[in-house]
């Protein structure tokens, strides 16, 4: 009789410090999202959102005001679509601004907003235009390496000396 009862102690405690440990991973990893609070759903329109993934946070000077809720294709403005979903404490006027930014040089990335001045605010099935995408590193060293091909080339004309001059032009008054 007391040997069962330190088995079922034991047992229950396993129990609980599993789902202990599997709370804290799904926390962890971004996938478990516990807010009991009211939000209203917007969606933001981006032409590229880089690695950007639902239950992502919505933050604005850096507090979190939401969450991203999902993200679809557009394939007749060929746009992502990104749903937010929004606290409904926070209210942001309608010509706020939306990026998708990186936290640190590599980090996870997120949707920041940069709050407008308009009157109105955003409410509930608004649809917003004013984003800036996501920047790509890949896409940035591509660019500042094709850049300085260019330049590179460009002044190995002018420093090389194997490459002729331009001969002087001719002068029609000479006989």
């Amino acid at each position: 009789m007391q040997r069962s009862k330190l088995d079922i102690w034991v047992g229950l405690f396993v129990l609980i410090g599993a789902a202990a440990l599997l709370f804290l991973a799904l926390k962890a990893g971004n996938l478990l999202s516990l807010n009991f609070q009211r939000t209203y759903d917007i969606t933001a329109r981006f032409d590229n959102i880089g690695g950007l993934k639902p239950q992502t946070a919505v933050k604005s000077a850096g507090v979190v005001v939401g969450r991203v809720e999902s993200i679809t294709f557009d394939d007749k403005t060929f746009q992502a679509a990104v749903t937010l979903a929004l606290q409904s404490r926070y209210s942001f006027p309608k010509d706020s601004s939306f990026k998708v930014l990186t936290s640190g040089l590599l980090g996870d990335q997120y949707i920041g907003i940069e709050a407008g001045a308009d009157a109105q605010n955003l409410k509930a099935g608004d649809v917003v235009t004013d984003t800036q995408s996501a920047v790509v590193l890949e896409n940035l060293i591509s660019q500042f390496l094709y850049s300085k091909a260019a330049d590179s080339g460009s002044s190995s004309n002018a420093s090389n000396p194997s490459t002729p001059p331009n001969p002087p032009p001719a002068n029609p008054n000479k006989k």
